[in-house]
């Protein structure tokens, strides 16, 4: 009698939100009989989540065979009856993932789910996080790599941390995140100022794959770890000593001069006049002149070796040399990145990129006209249309192509694994561009722009193999289509004071390069363009980089 008056009390009383219990049952929710005493842990013995069990005991069997295995649907890992750990497919890689979420709207990102095991007490160390972020962003884009990317990198290590709520920003110099913990809390900022640029695609790789594991759920590093590891990054030695280098530039301009129709001789010729200009402008560098005067020494020597030549009674194709002199100094790399950072929506970044483009462009015109200029006080007498005379000889053009890429990606530093992928990637690049070029009589700029394509497909698709970076296979495969006879012709053209169709050939020259560089962005964009990228969005959903007009 005394419990039911004692409910009948309690019927009367008001609900409030104080009189809920944490643990109750929202209206609403059925509850399973089994499924109401959970105050013990599961068993070892349980049956795992996806498994259908053959046999009516409540423990299952241990030959039962799992729900679905389909590679879209598949369960998540875990230790199976027999003990041993099922694996899960890899998802898509860190970049497509943290792209589509930056693409996103503030308001409707994903909550984020921490890939590293946290301080239940203490939570993330926010000025810690910040500073890993700003320091692995500082190494990726001082190595080249575009603004877009950087910025999906210093995200991906923030939300592994538990810091949701942050925005990177990224310019040409200059790097920043800010973290706000709650709507009513003070942001945290921090930012970081990158000084010196360096070439080295190994240490770019380590970076990715830092980058790999902290994103990733199966591995777990902790800050302390992940310092550590971005420590011995930086400490690494490059993997090619100077000679090494010093001799892969000499390789690189006899390989271009043979591509645009020079012999034995002028292969020794360009490779000389390279390797002396490679060294002077490390002796330069030496004593603290800046990047344009490196350039304007560095292209003094084959311009030199070509001049003196065509002063001599031999018969060689002194242009070859010269030409091969500019496919060493022109800076492919650098205006990849401008012009995908101006596809992507990074205007500042891709302003800064292209200018530095163009002064060191600049510095390559000085150092050559200077010594074209004095080859004409002396008797040189080069005749302009020569150059653009380039026998057809397939077979040993594709080999310089080759070799062209493979000393091309020493230069860059490269790991020894990927060099012999990028080198056949710019091998098939020369054979497209050929094919269309002198077999089909394509124009030179439609040429260049479906070869350029095709080099950033299957540069893109080689990365996503390997959850690396695109750039180690893309970079060296472009030298082949680098316009280095346009330049030289250009720059002859201006020397014999025939400035107007100088001008004209140097724009051409600046049409090859641009179809380049949208090329290899296009052919990147396309691979992802059918790519399912799986917990954030599908590829029918994924948005664009910076919409100005609302398409």
């Amino acid at each position: 009698m005394a419990q039911g008056e004692g409910s009948g009390t309690e019927d009367r009383k008001p609900k409030s939100d104080e009189a809920h219990s944490a643990f109750s049952v929202p209206p609403g929710v059925g509850v399973e009989p089994e499924a109401v005493e959970e105050d013990q842990p599961t068993s070892e013995f349980a049956v795992p989540d996806g498994l259908a069990s053959v046999a009516v005991e409540p423990e299952g069997s241990a030959f039962a065979t799992p729900h679905t295995y389909s590679a879209a649907h598949s369960p998540p890992a875990y230790t199976g009856p027999s003990g041993f750990p099922v694996t899960r497919l890899k998802e898509s890689p860190w970049q497509d993932r943290m792209r589509t979420v930056l693409r996103m709207p503030v308001d409707v990102r994903p909550v984020p789910e921490p890939s590293q095991r946290l301080a239940v007490e203490t939570g993330p160390a926010v000025g810690r996080v910040l500073d890993l972020t700003l320091r692995i962003g500082e190494l990726l884009l001082s190595g080249g790599e575009g603004a877009e990317d950087v910025e999906a990198a210093m995200f991906a290590v923030a939300r592994s941390y538990g810091l949701d709520r942050c925005e990177p920003t990224v310019t040409f110099t200059l790097l920043s995140i800010t973290h706000q913990p709650s709507l009513v809390d003070d942001p945290v900022s921090a930012n970081r100022t990158v000084r010196r640029r360096g070439t080295d695609y190994t240490r770019l790789s380590a970076v990715f794959a830092l980058v790999n594991d902290i994103t990733a759920h199966e591995v777990e590093i902790s800050l302390e770890d992940a310092y550590r590891r971005l420590a011995e990054i930086r400490r690494n030695r490059h993997p090619y000593p100077g000679w090494v280098l010093t001799g892969a530039a000499g390789l690189l301009a006899g390989a271009a001069s043979t591509l645009v129709g020079g012999g034995v001789l002028v292969f020794f010729a360009a490779a000389l006049g390279a390797v002396l200009g490679d060294r002077l402008a490390w002796l330069c560098a030496g004593r603290g002149l800046p990047e344009f005067y490196q350039f304007v020494v560095a292209a003094m020597p084959p311009a030199a070796m070509g001049v003196a030549l065509k002063m001599t009674d031999l018969d060689v194709r002194s242009s070859a040399i010269i030409t091969g002199g500019l496919f060493a100094l022109l800076p492919g790399r650098a205006l990849v990145a401008a012009v995908q950072d101006g596809l992507t929506g990074y205007y500042i970044t891709a302003s800064a990129r292209l200018l530095e483009v163009m002064y060191l462009f600049i510095g390559i015109i000085m150092g050559v006209l200077v010594v074209l200029y004095v080859g004409f006080q002396f008797g040189s007498n080069p005749q302009p249309e020569d150059i653009l005379q380039i026998e057809q000889r397939p077979l040993l053009q594709i080999a310089a192509s080759m070799v062209l890429v493979f000393t091309f990606a020493i230069l860059l530093q490269q790991e020894r694994s990927t060099v012999w992928f990028v080198t056949l990637n710019g091998g098939i690049a020369w054979v497209i561009y050929g094919a269309l070029h002198y077999a089909a009589k394509m124009p030179p700029v439609p040429s260049t722009a479906i070869a350029a394509g095709l080099v950033g497909l299957f540069g893109q698709l080689l990365a996503r193999h390997r959850f690396s970076s695109a750039l180690p296979f893309v970079t060296a495969a472009i030298g082949p289509l680098l316009p280095g006879s346009a330049t030289y012709y250009g720059l002859l053209l201006i020397a014999e004071n025939r400035l107007n169709e100088g001008l004209a050939s140097l724009t051409n020259a600046a049409a090859i390069a641009l179809a380049i560089a949208i090329g290899v962005n296009l052919g990147s964009e396309t691979s992802r363009l059918f790519m399912r990228i799986p917990g954030a969005a599908s590829a029918a959903k994924r948005g664009a980089a910076k919409r100005t007009r609302g398409f």
